[in-house]
C-alpha cells in the first residue's frame, strides 16, 4: 500500500482541512492503475483510475493527476487563495484540458499507449467552499450532520440506463455496463469536467474514490465505516481494507478531506 498522511491546510479563520490518503491495487489485479495526489498546500485533491493496453492505464492516471496538479499549481501562484470561484473554475478546467492533451498525444504516439484514457475526480478547498470536478465514474463523496451524499453523478452507460429508467437500482448492481464510462480523459480533444460548488461546514467530511471502493462497499457500509471514531488515516485504511475484504476486484483509492474549527494561521 502507498499512502499519503495527513496534513493541514487553512481555509476561512478557524477552519483547517486535513487530508488522508490511500492507494492499493486489490486482490485481482497484477498492477495499480490508480493514481492520485494530495497537495495541501494547494487545498488540491486528485485522483485519477487509468484504463487501456498493458501500461496504460499507469501512464493516463499517473499524467492526469502530476499535470492537473503541476497546471493548478501555476495558476495558484499567481492567483491565491482568494480568487473567486468562478476563476477557479477555469483554472481547473485549463488544467484538466493540458493533462487531456498530453494524454491523447501520448496514446497517439507510443503504440504501447495506444488507447489509454482516465476518469479524473478532484476537489479545490477554498475559503468557505469546496469546488468538485469529475469526468468518468470516480467519485466524491460528503459526510455531513450524519447524512452520506453522493455530489457527483457518473459518466457512464450505466447511469444512462438508470436515468432513463431502463434499469433499476437494484439492476444497476449488478449491470454489465456498470464500468463503461461515456466520458474519460485522453480519448478525444476536448473532454468537459463536470464541476459543482459545495459550502463549507465544520465537520464536514469528503471522501474522493474510485470505482474500486464504491463498487465493492456499498453506501451503507460506507456511512458506517466514515462514522468510525478513528484518525483520518485509519479511516481510509479501514476502507481500503473492506474493499478488499469485499473481493478487492479492482485497484482501489480514496482521499478523504475534513474540516476541522482550529487556530487561524498567523
Amino acid at each position: 500500500m502507498a499512502s499519503v498522511g495527513a496534513s493541514l491546510f487553512s481555509t476561512r479563520p478557524h477552519l483547517v482541512w486535513e487530508f488522508a490518503a490511500l492507494t492499493d491495487v486489490g486482490r485481482a489485479r497484477a498492477h495499480n492503475e490508480d493514481d492520485l495526489r494530495v497537495d495541501p498546500a494547494l487545498g488540491l485533491a486528485v485522483l485519477a483510475d487509468g484504463m487501456g493496453g498493458y501500461k496504460g492505464g499507469e501512464v493516463a492516471s499517473a499524467m492526469a493527476v502530476s499535470l492537473v496538479q503541476a497546471s493548478f499549481a501555476r495558476w495558484f501562484a499567481q492567483a491565491g487563495l482568494q480568487a473567486p470561484a468562478r476563476v477557479v473554475r477555469r483554472a481547473l478546467q485549463a488544467a484538466t484540458d493540458e493533462a487531456n492533451s498530453a494524454i491523447l498525444e501520448a496514446g497517439m504516439t507510443n503504440a504501447e499507449l495506444q488507447g489509454m484514457g482516465t476518469t479524473l475526480v478532484l476537489a479545490a478547498f477554498r475559503p468557505q467552499r469546496v469546488l468538485v470536478g469529475h469526468i468518468g465514474d470516480s467519485r466524491c463523496y460528503r459526510l455531513r450532520n450524519n447524512k452520506l451524499e453522493q455530489l457527483t453523478r457518473d459518466h457512464s452507460l450505466r447511469q444512462q440506463q438508470l436515468d432513463a429508467g431502463a434499469i433499476t437500482a437494484e439492476e444497476a448492481l449488478i449491470s454489465p455496463h456498470r464500468n463503461l464510462v461515456t466520458r474519460a480523459m485522453g480519448v478525444e480533444p476536448q473532454v468537459v469536467l463536470e464541476m459543482h460548488e459545495h459550502t463549507a461546514r465544520p465537520d464536514d467530511l469528503y471522501m474522493l474514490c474510485s470505482d474500486g471502493l464504491s463498487e465493492m462497499v456499498p453506501d451503507a457500509q460506507l456511512f458506517t465505516l466514515l462514522n468510525h471514531d478513528v484518525e483520518l488515516q485509519q479511516k481510509a485504511s479501514l476502507l481500503v481494507a473492506v474493499a478488499n475484504d469485499n473481493g478487492g476486484r479492482d485497484n482501489i483509492s480514496v482521499v478523504l478531506a475534513r474540516a476541522r474549527v482550529g487556530s487561524a494561521p498567523e
